[in-house]
């Protein structure tokens, strides 16, 4: 328990890199939807922003993440507000998106779902190592 929390940074790292791997729908939207949902960009400009939006906005939170993975101070911060926007995209896909499930989006929910998971464990493990320090230094 205590080796994962101790090393969860390269863990936050990881997922950070993967996550912002979505800033490439801010530079190339066609490309992006293409590989996530197997749809082709519209012509009407209002697509090209939410593509690029939502990209950026995702690109984000990696980066959020990064940063939680180095300083500890604000990791509990970024892992929990990461780990709703993931679980907010996980629900609309499965809500609303299942037929792009073969497609990249598909990969995405899967991974969405095992970082969630990993950064449950992180939060759980982390507050019992606090509480049982606390407890020690109360003794």
């Amino acid at each position: 328990m205590s080796k994962f929390v101790s090393n969860f940074k390269w863990i936050m790292l990881i997922c950070g890199l993967l996550t912002c791997s979505m800033f490439l729908g801010l530079f190339s939207p066609a490309a992006s939807l293409q590989m996530n949902f197997g749809e082709e960009l519209g012509s009407s400009g209002y697509e090209n922003i939410i593509v690029r939006g939502w990209s950026a906005l995702i690109g984000l939170t990696g980066i959020m993440l990064i940063y939680g993975a180095f300083k500890p101070a604000v990791r509990a911060y970024s892992l929990v507000i990461a780990g709703i926007s993931k679980a907010i995209f996980i629900t609309l896909v499965l809500s609303y998106g299942s037929q792009y499930n073969s497609y990249g989006v598909g990969t995405a929910v899967i991974v969405d779902f095992i970082m969630i998971f990993l950064f449950i464990l992180y939060l759980l493990f982390e507050g019992r190592l606090k509480e049982e320090k606390n407890t020690r230094s109360i003794d």
